[in-house]
């Protein structure tokens, strides 16, 4: 049994890809070292493991005692509500260790969603900079990675993609690579850019992919950019959004989180002894470091963002950013996310971003990762998600557009709850609607086509490891709120008997709305719809 593969037992799915722990398709919350230590005993499920053993793996290279262990071990319990003196998972060997107990089966994960999106040039004065469009709006969502970046390498590491893929379910994505860094432009160290040339490579790329007014969400050191950016072009942002940032980077007298410049440099040299490895792995990614796989990802991805001497002409520049002074300017609605453990940036210089700018919300997560996508990326997302509905503008109406997802499963039999299950697990996290959740026939809503068939895709490839044939149509149109059937309804289902084992159908009207999703498409024919009577083309969503 592997440890990159879904863990069941009982009632629950243990994820290390997304790493989070599921209990009937709702998440469980848990802190990063109780999840760690979880999979190690789920994977060891059956034998006695000693305490030594486990606290080397979960803590490697750190003394911790007993108590540390215990408290873990009473988290899970907590969670899995499993009781010490009858326990259904986790058994205490006194003094010599423990022991998961429960039957544990391993089940292939879903295949990824979206392939790596098509690479496209934007012209920025003489560069050119890279950039991919994926998902579909309102509204619009720029994202902006810190410190070296690259596309492809982006969707190459199963966290970063799902973590993406799942900003792309909220809004239209668009990613791009500074000038300097990954796709875009290579240019001489005197020529990388500063914060305003980069504002100009923002504007660009939102020209290029036709976003007239976009949320600009900042990681790391592109939070100092967006700020700018919205200070400055209020009417280009719609709202900004900051996980992890600062305002300046080095300490100052009245700014005390910053790093000194002795420090500084000691990473500046790191830089110049060990690029090509994991550099900076300990600090932006504890939960990680000791995965074999994330770190040779991890060393990957800043080889071909960055040459040496970029990165450390990137890092010292970076090193001067400071937009205190920006800060009191922006006036769109603004979310400041961090993580309390933060090993790489102080949880107070989120809290000073946010007290800094008008009518800011701050909102402090668990956690010791300063990589967005690795520990709990779904309470992030979350409130990004719940952050734009806010500013949105309420639209209370009887009838709305939207999309629904069917799908029949052929002789799923003694697997039709964990069918079900899965079923529930994928719409949440697209952002669905349950309507129909048991039996042979399952039904969702969505509020976009482009989540609905995503959805089913993810749901198709997750069926097959469960060994269960199933089939989805997708159908986008008007309906009446809460409705549990008609019209919509009623495509949809015609086109999941239509399809084959594993297929998911939908309607051209699907295909039309969903441009720079990823999805492709294969013409299957035209379905007679009755009501009204037309002629309705098909495809088949293909496999990524």
């Amino acid at each position: 049994m592997t440890s990159d593969r879904v863990l069941t037992f009982g009632e629950y799915r243990l994820d290390p890809v997304s790493g989070h722990l599921y209990r009937d398709g709702q998440p469980v919350s848990l802190t990063p070292k109780a999840f760690a230590l979880l999979l190690y005993m789920a994977v060891h499920a059956g034998r006695l493991v000693p305490k030594p053993e486990l606290l080397s793996a979960v803590w490697p290279g750190v003394f911790v005692g007993d108590a540390v262990l215990k408290s873990s071990i009473r988290e899970l319990r907590k969670a899995l509500a499993d009781d010490p003196h009858q326990p259904r998972f986790i058994e205490t060997a006194h003094r010599r260790g423990y022991r998961f107990v429960a039957p544990v089966v391993a089940v292939e994960p879903a295949a990824p969603l979206v392939a790596a999106p098509r690479v496209s040039y934007a012209r920025s004065g003489h560069v050119n900079i890279a950039y991919q469009v994926v998902g579909s709006g309102p509204p619009d969502l720029v994202f902006v990675m810190g410190w070296v970046s690259h596309l492809e390498y982006f969707w190459n590491e199963p966290s970063f993609a799902r973590f993406l893929e799942r900003l792309s379910g909220i809004a239209r994505l668009i990613l791009f690579d500074k000038r300097g860094t990954g796709l875009s432009d290579r240019v001489s160290e005197p020529e990388l850019p500063t914060l305003e040339q980069r504002m100009d490579d923002v504007r660009a790329v939102m020209e290029a992919a036709g976003s007239d007014r976009a949320v600009l969400l900042g990681v790391s050191e592109g939070g100092p950019l967006c700020s700018l950016f919205a200070a400055t072009h209020p009417a280009k942002t719609e709202a900004l959004i900051m996980i992890g940032s600062y305002a300046r980077r080095l300490q100052d007298r009245d700014y005390p989180w910053g790093v000194t410049p002795e420090e500084r440099d000691r990473f500046c040299q790191a830089i110049l002894d060990e690029w090509g490895g994991p550099v900076g792995i300990d600090e932006r990614a504890p939960s990680r470091a000791a995965d074999p796989a994330f770190r040779d990802w991890w060393a990957s991805y800043l080889r071909m963002g960055a040459s040496p001497g970029a990165a450390l002409a990137l890092t010292r520049m970076n090193a001067d950013i400071d937009v205190r002074g920006v800060l009191p300017s922006i006036r769109v609605p603004t979310l400041v996310l961090h993580r309390t453990g933060d090993r790489c940036l102080k949880v107070e210089e989120g809290r000073y971003l946010a007290s800094r700018i008008p009518g800011a919300t701050f909102v402090e997560q668990p956690g010791e990762d300063h990589l967005p996508f690795v520990g709990d990326q779904e309470a992030l997302l979350g409130q990004i998600e719940r952050f734009l509905e806010r500013t949105r503008e309420p639209h209370e109406l009887e009838r709305v557009l939207a999309s629904v997802l069917v799908v029949r499963a052929a002789g799923a039999g003694e697997g039709g709850q964990v069918l079900a299950d899965a079923f529930a697990h994928e719409v949440g996290w697209w952002r669905g609607q349950v309507v129909d959740g048991e039996g042979s026939r399952l039904a969702a809503l969505f509020d976009g086509p482009g989540r609905a068939a995503q959805c089913g895709a993810a749901l198709a490839a997750r069926a097959r490891g469960l060994g269960i044939d199933i089939a989805a149509g997708v159908h986008i149109g008007e309906c009446v709120r809460g409705a549990r059937g008609g019209p919509i309804f009623e495509i949809a289902d015609t086109l999941a008997e239509r399809a084959g084992a594993g297929e998911v159908y939908v309607s051209r009207t699907v295909v039309d709305l969903v441009p720079g999703s990823g999805l492709r498409f294969d013409e299957r024919g035209v379905l007679r719809a009755g009501t009204p009577a037309r002629d309705l083309p098909v495809l088949a969503v293909m496999p990524a």
